[in-house]
């Protein structure tokens, strides 16, 4: 079989091997799909961004964002409801451009889910030390802030911290849980879910009626002189890096080989919990920016300290700490849980060693992936700052969302009978909408990003060509209008 081809129906030899629990409905997705996108998009991001790079305009990038991933999603949704393997992106890229293309793509969703697990993480150390200030225990910041900073390529240095200890603790928590098994880890998220949700909903029915609108003037500050900071190129340098916050829509589609029915129950949760998200970015954005000057929120916990500020508000500060805690972790599951079953896939289809693939016999959930992206992800929150991680989380997961729209036209293309239980509507206009947004993203990303990019894909292809390409198995699918 070529390397091309790809095989849209399921091969019954892979089907008896497989043996992850399908119990997953789509309550469980929606609310999993909710976990991992709501967290530092809203507790720590959005924050950063409007200090650094777009000002109060941070909701437009906020929008500019959600309309990338609105047409990816469409696409998303088709493909999974025709593919409802495990490996997202990575699975359908190889269903639709071959093995090559496939291991690219999963290879840049290591930096989506992975580093996506380790940026939260940083993040969530700022909110955990907060709490514990407010609880009067003094923690000695050389153990838990990053020994490395900076952001572009010269500009590396150390800090002279030890490493994020909380954020390595939180990342081997994370890694048990997704262990012991699917259901209850579910019903972890479930509970992390409802903590925050709730307690942000206070913050915006609270905070809304305190906004002073002279903090949204001017709306688009004026561009410095320098590349992304302020103006037109930091809307757009914005909502490149806040595009991060919205990647836990596709942890969605990893799951859809442990859900019950995922030609439904997937498509319907991608486009719920993409919607829900959305509406809570802008909302609780608003109140951010509305209640403290943007100037001032560069801060690990930007949220708790625009609240500290309102004498009206300051109550809001210990529940905000507690639903940022419980936020970034839901969050860091969903992207690590993500990370396991892209690895689970990929092992699954030869690029990786067998032991990726082999799966728990009483927990029935793939333990030795888990347990090396949660420890390398620990050793990474450790060690690396929440912006440079952002940035490499924000390309790679570009990087995937460009091939699910590429892929989705190639199907009609070369199986426009097949049947759907899905279609994503105006797909000609939809499709290349997508790529066109999400490419205008990738390229208002920094220099220094880049050169990581380049060299994070040099690594992959030396994997791929030492070790996937004579070891991955021929293509499970192959493209036909035959059901």
């Amino acid at each position: 079989m070529s390397d091309s081809s790809a095989n849209l129906v399921s091969d019954p030899v892979l089907a008896e091997e497989v043996q992850l629990h399908r119990a997953l409905g789509p309550l469980h997705l929606t609310l999993i799909g909710i976990g991992a996108t709501i967290g530092a998009g809203i507790f720590v991001i959005a924050g950063n961004v409007a200090a650094e790079h777009a000002g109060p305009a941070v909701l437009l990038s906020f929008v500019i964002a959600a309309t990338g991933c609105f047409f990816a999603a469409l696409c998303y949704a088709e493909l999974a409801a025709m593919i409802p393997q495990a490996g997202s992106a990575y699975t359908y890229t190889y269903a639709t451009m071959g093995r090559f293309m496939a291991w690219f793509i999963g290879w840049n969703m290591v930096l989506e889910f992975g580093m996506s697990a380790s940026t939260v993480a940083a993040g969530w150390s700022g909110y955990f030390l907060n709490l514990l200030n407010q609880l009067g225990i003094d923690y000695p910041p050389g153990w838990a802030n990053a020994p490395i900073a900076g952001t572009g390529i010269t500009d590396l240095h150390f800090t002279g911290a030890v490493m994020n200890l909380p954020a390595a603790i939180m990342m081997l928590l994370i890694t048990w849980i997704l262990v012991v098994g699917i259901t209850e880890s579910a019903r972890f998220n479930a509970v992390m879910v409802a903590v925050k949700v709730g307690i942000i909903a206070l913050v915006i029915l609270f905070g809304l009626p305190h906004i002073h609108e002279a903090n949204f003037h001017p709306f688009i500050p004026e561009n410095t002189g320098v590349r992304g900071h302020f103006g037109i190129s930091g809307v757009l340098a914005a909502s490149a890096t806040i595009f991060f916050a919205y990647v836990g829509f596709e942890t969605v589609s990893v799951g859809a080989q442990e859900t019950k029915n995922p030609e439904r129950d997937v498509s319907i949760s991608i486009l719920a919990a993409l919607g829900v998200c959305t509406l809570l970015y802008v909302l609780m954005s608003a109140v951010l920016l509305g209640i403290t000057d943007y100037h001032l929120l560069d801060v690990p916990d930007p949220v708790s300290f625009a609240l500290a500020r309102d004498p009206n508000l300051k109550w809001l500060v210990f529940p905000v700490n507690i639903a940022a805690i419980a936020g970034l972790i839901s969050v860091a599951f969903g992207s690590m849980y993500g990370q396991s079953r892209v690895f689970y896939g990929m092992a699954r289809d030869g690029f990786l060693p067998p032991a990726f693939a082999s799966v728990h016999p009483k927990f029935r959930t793939p333990h030795v992936c888990t347990i090396i992206v949660g420890v390398v992800g620990a050793a990474i929150a450790a060690i690396f700052p929440l912006d440079i991680l952002a940035d490499l989380v924000s390309i790679g997961t570009l990087c995937a969302f460009i091939a699910v729209c590429v892929g989705i036209m190639i199907l009609r293309i070369t199986a426009p009978k097949r049947p759907r239980k899905f279609r994503t509507p105006f797909v000609w206009f939809v499709a290349p909408a997508g790529i066109l947004v999400c490419g205008t993203m990738m390229f208002s990303l920094s220099l220094g990003t880049w050169v990581r990019l380049l060299v994070w894909t040099a690594l992959g292809l030396l994997i791929y060509f030492v070790y996937g390409i004579r070891h991955a198995a021929p293509s499970k699918w192959s493209v036909s209008d035959e059901s």
